[in-house]
């Protein structure tokens, strides 16, 4: 008998579907559960986890710090994806997408919510005027880069990620299907990077804080425990770029915002000043 997958003629949820995040995949949106939503004494509110996509947003806000923007401050909420806190009625009432990470603006009359990180990410960048150039060619030139990371980034994580590192069996297909895909994606980049310093062109950018958290940790052998399968040590201009992200202070203390696991120097689950960052950083 074969052991081929024949899909039913409509498919039903039957029982969990394996892997790391099995308990948490469901067929349908919404609140699973009652809770508000904790708030600091900031105009923003970040709730979220320090996974690629959670980074983005606060090395962001640290980068606008850096540069003086005192109404960036900031509390940082720990949202525990493990255990389903993105389910919860606060949540949700912030990204009906049940996804981090997600913002709150409190600094108008009327709050604001942001969610989606590309979205949070062109949200500060225009509220702030840092970060994404002013003429049209080349601010054109970082969304493009910005909407491909958006893009490109499932295959990566939801793809190769998955498959590779978490799904119940190593199965064959997948992982070469994503394989190829990623490794297409850091050739892009590579070739990319070769004649340019950033992604956007000559200037950092949100293009930049939102794919190096992805590519960047990926490259420096921070994600999936892939460096030595992927070879990612041959893309020697992602490796250059990824090594000169990382060495900017403001990613050094936002890479740790939210983050519950690593050394003791790089675990910071809430973040309500800049002391709160400095302490844990101090244990390095």
């Amino acid at each position: 008998m074969s052991d081929t997958y024949v899909p039913p003629k409509v498919w039903a949820q039957d029982g969990e579907n394996g892997g790391t995040w099995a308990k948490l995949n469901r067929p349908v949106a919404g609140a699973t559960f009652e809770r508000d939503l904790p708030r600091g004494e900031h105009p923003l509110q970040l709730y979220s986890l320090a996974t690629p996509n959670g980074q983005k947003v606060a090395i962001m806000l640290e980068e606008l710090l850096a540069l003086g923007e005192q109404g960036a401050e900031y509390d940082a909420h720990l949202i525990n994806i493990g255990e389903g806190d993105q389910f919860s009625s606060g949540f949700v009432g912030v990204n009906p997408n049940s996804k981090i990470p997600a913002l709150l603006d409190y600094s108008s009359a009327d709050s604001v919510r942001v969610f989606e990180s590309g979205a949070i990410l062109l949200y500060l960048s225009e509220k702030f005027q840092h970060f994404l150039p002013q003429d049209v060619a080349a601010r054109t030139e970082a969304l493009n880069w910005l909407f491909w990371l958006q893009g490109a980034a499932p295959y990566l994580g939801g793809g190769f990620g998955h498959f590779y590192a978490y799904a119940p069996e190593p199965f064959e297909y997948p992982i070469n299907r994503f394989t190829m895909e990623t490794k297409r994606q850091l050739d892009l980049l590579n070739q990319r990077l070769q004649s340019n310093e950033f992604l956007g062109g000559k200037d950092y950018s949100i293009a930049d804080i939102a794919t190096w958290p992805w590519y960047g940790n990926l490259v420096l052998g921070e994600l999936y425990d892939a460096a030595e399968f992927l070879d990612v040590d041959s893309y020697t201009h992602v490796q250059r770029w990824a090594k000169a992200v990382l060495n900017r202070p403001a990613v050094q203390r936002g890479r740790i915002v939210n983050r519950t696991w690593g050394e003791a120097w790089e675990q910071l689950p809430e973040r309500h000043s800049a002391a709160d960052i400095d302490a844990v950083l101090g244990k390095k």
